[in-house]
C-alpha cells in the first residue's frame, strides 16, 4: 500500500485498546468516570484522556454525567442487548462455522449488526493457516467494508440502508474501500441478486471476505457467517467453490436457528 494511502484496520489498535481500557473503568461502584482519573489509568495527559473521552462520546459509547464526568452511552445498551441476544445463535453456529474452518483452513465469522453497529460475535480458527487479524470477539467492524457489513446492510429496506450509510463515517480503509454512499447501494444490490457478498482488500489489504447471510425462522436476516482469508491464497478459480461453502454452512444454522424458532 502507497504513503498515501489511510491505515489498515488492524494498525489502529492501540487506540482501540485506549478505549476498551476506559470502559473496563465502569463497575458496580463506579458508574462515572473523571477526566483526571482516566488520564491517571492511561497515564498520559489529561488533555490526551479527554481526547479519547470525546472520541467516545461522540461515537455514543459514552456521555457526559448531569453532575461532571463521564457514564456509560446508548450504545454500550445495544451491545448488551446483541450480546444477550446473541448467545444462542452463538452455540447455533459455532459447531457448522469450526466445520467450515477446518475444511477451508480459514478463519470463520459470525456477525450481528445492531444500529449502524457491525459487532464480530464469535469466530472459529483451524491450525496455522488461518488468519489471525483483528476480528475477535466483540470488536466492532465498519459498515461500509467487509464482506459481513455488507451481507447485514443488503437485505434491510434499501430507504434504511442509505439513511444508514449517509449518517455514518465512511472510513477509507485501504484503496479499495467504497466510500461513496450511491456506489455502495449499487453494491447491495448485486449482493441481494448474488445471495452473497465478497470483499477483496477492502477493509485490509491482505484480505478477501466471503459472506452470506443467516435466516431465522421468519426468513429475516439476522446475521452473517463470512470466511477471512489471505488474498494470496483464495484464487479466482477457487472463490465460487469457498462461496459455496460458505453459502451451505449460512443454510445450515439458518435451518437449525428456524428448528428451534430462532
Amino acid at each position: 500500500m502507497s504513503g498515501s494511502a489511510s491505515p489498515s484496520y488492524r494498525e489502529r489498535n492501540s487506540t482501540a485498546d485506549r478505549a476498551l481500557d476506559i470502559l473496563m473503568m465502569f463497575d458496580d461502584t463506579q458508574l462515572v468516570i473523571s477526566g483526571s482519573a482516566v488520564a491517571e489509568r492511561l497515564g498520559v495527559a489529561r488533555s490526551t484522556a479527554y481526547r479519547y473521552l470525546q472520541s467516545l462520546v461522540s461515537s455514543r459509547f459514552l456521555e457526559e454525567a448531569p453532575g461532571g464526568g463521564f457514564r456509560l452511552g446508548l450504545r454500550v445498551l445495544e451491545i448488551g442487548r446483541l450480546a444477550r441476544r446473541s448467545y444462542g445463535l452463538s452455540e447455533i453456529a459455532v459447531p457448522a462455522m469450526t466445520e467450515l474452518s477446518e475444511d477451508v483452513c480459514e478463519t470463520v465469522l459470525l456477525t450481528r449488526r445492531a444500529g449502524d453497529l457491525v459487532v464480530c460475535v464469535d469466530s472459529a480458527e483451524a491450525g496455522t493457516r488461518a488468519v489471525r487479524i483483528s476480528y475477535e470477539r466483540g470488536s466492532t467492524l465498519p459498515l461500509n467494508a467487509g464482506a459481513s457489513a455488507l451481507v447485514l446492510l443488503a437485505w434491510i429496506p434499501q430507504d434504511e440502508a442509505r439513511r444508514l450509510l449517509e449518517a455514518a463515517e465512511l472510513r477509507r480503509f485501504t484503496p479499495a474501500t467504497l466510500t461513496n454512499v450511491d456506489t455502495l447501494m449499487d453494491r447491495l444490490a448485486h449482493i441481494r441478486r448474488a445471495g452473497y457478498s465478497v470483499t477483496r482488500g477492502e477493509l485490509d489489504p491482505d484480505v478477501t471476505g466471503v459472506a452470506a447471510p443467516i435466516r431465522n425462522d421468519e426468513q429475516q436476516v439476522v446475521a452473517a457467517v463470512s470466511v477471512a482469508a489471505l488474498a494470496s491464497r483464495v484464487f479466482p478459480e477457487a472463490e465460487a467453490e469457498l462461496a459455496q461453502k460458505v453459502l451451505t454452512t449460512a443454510q445450515r444454522i439458518s435451518d437449525r436457528l428456524a428448528a428451534v424458532g430462532g
